[in-house]
C-alpha cells in the first residue's frame, strides 16, 4: 500500500498519470498567419487561447509554421531573412512563452515553427507538457520543391502522454499512407497534422482514409480549417473559418472501430514495400 501511494504521488510530481486516459479535450487553434511577423502570430495565438482559457483543454495544436507563417514558402525569402526568424529552442523568447502558456493554462502544446539547429533550418512541432517541459520535437520528414529549404527530419517518433501514445505528421507527411501506418504500429492513439497546404474537399477523403485503414484518430489543424476524424473514417468536429478560432473537441480514444485491419495484416506479403519504387 505504501509503495502504491509513493508511486501515485512520484506520478502526481510529474504530471504523469500512472493510468493511461481515454478522454482527451483537444483545442486545435486555426488562423492565418502573417509570413515573417513573428510578434503579429504570436499575440493572434495568445488571444485565441485567452479566450479559450476556461475550456479546460489537454492539448492545443497549431497549423505547421504558425509563428512565422510559413515562410520558407515566401517568394522574398532570402537566407539571412530566414535566419533571422528561425528559433534556437533553448534561446527563442517565443519558445519561452510556449512553456509559460502551458504552464498556466494547464494544456500539453504543440506548436509549429522554423528551428535552426547545427547550422540547419527545419519545419518543426516542439510538444511540451502542462508544466512547460519538452515532451518531444518533430520534424518535418517529406520535403517537396516548395520546402526545400529545410533539412529533412530522419525519424517518425511517437511522444508519451497521459492519453497514451501520440504521434506528428506535418503536411504534405500526410501523403504518404506509410507515414501514418508508421506511427499506428508504433502505437499512437491519435496523429496530430499541423499543416499548411492543401484543405479541399479530397483532403478531407484522404484524412478519413488514413483514420479508417489504420483505426485511429487524426486531428488536421490548417489555418483555414481543423477537424477531427475517427477510427471508422469519420469526422467528429469541424471548424472552417477565414478567422482567428479554436475547435474545442473531445475525444474518447477508447472508442474504436469494430473491425481490426492492424490485427488481421499479413506483413510477410508486404516487406517489398520500403525497396520498391527506388
Amino acid at each position: 500500500m505504501k509503495f502504491g501511494i509513493l508511486l501515485g504521488l512520484l506520478f502526481g510530481c510529474l504530471g504523469v498519470s500512472a493510468q493511461v486516459r481515454d478522454e482527451v479535450r483537444l483545442g486545435l487553434f486555426s488562423a492565418m498567419p502573417v509570413k515573417w511577423d513573428l510578434d503579429a502570430n504570436w499575440r493572434t495565438f495568445q488571444r485565441t487561447v485567452e479566450v479559450h482559457g476556461g475550456d479546460g483543454i489537454d492539448i492545443i495544436v497549431t497549423p505547421e509554421c504558425f509563428l512565422d507563417g510559413y515562410a520558407a514558402a515566401d517568394e522574398g525569402w532570402t537566407q539571412e531573412r530566414f535566419q533571422s526568424i528561425a528559433q534556437d529552442i533553448e534561446t527563442s523568447p517565443y519558445i519561452a512563452r510556449v512553456r509559460q502558456m502551458a504552464r498556466k493554462y494547464r494544456s500539453f502544446i504543440l506548436f509549429g515553427y522554423t528551428e535552426k539547429r547545427a547550422g540547419k533550418f527545419y519545419n518543426a512541432a516542439l510538444l511540451v507538457d502542462r508544466e512547460g517541459r519538452t515532451v518531444g520535437q518533430y520534424y518535418k520528414t517529406h520535403l517537396q520543391r516548395h520546402d526545400l529549404r529545410f533539412s529533412p527530419g530522419e525519424d517518425l517518433p511517437v511522444f508519451d502522454t497521459p492519453w497514451g501514445k501520440i504521434g506528428v505528421l506535418i503536411c504534405a507527411d500526410r501523403r504518404w499512407p506509410e507515414t501514418a501506418r508508421a506511427l499506428r504500429l508504433k502505437g499512437s492513439r491519435i496523429t496530430l497534422i499541423p499543416s499548411y497546404g492543401m484543405w479541399h474537399e479530397a483532403n478531407e477523403w484522404w484524412m478519413r482514409t488514413r483514420s479508417y485503414e489504420n483505426e485511429n484518430f487524426l486531428a488536421f489543424i490548417h489555418p483555414n480549417v481543423a477537424f477531427v476524424t475517427n477510427p471508422k473514417g469519420g469526422i467528429i468536429a469541424k471548424l472552417q473559418s477565414n478567422l482567428p478560432d479554436m475547435l474545442v473537441c473531445d475525444v474518447n480514444l477508447a472508442e474504436g472501430s469494430e473491425d481490426s485491419h492492424i490485427r488481421d495484416r499479413r506483413p510477410e506479403l508486404y516487406r517489398g514495400l520500403a525497396e520498391s519504387g527506388k
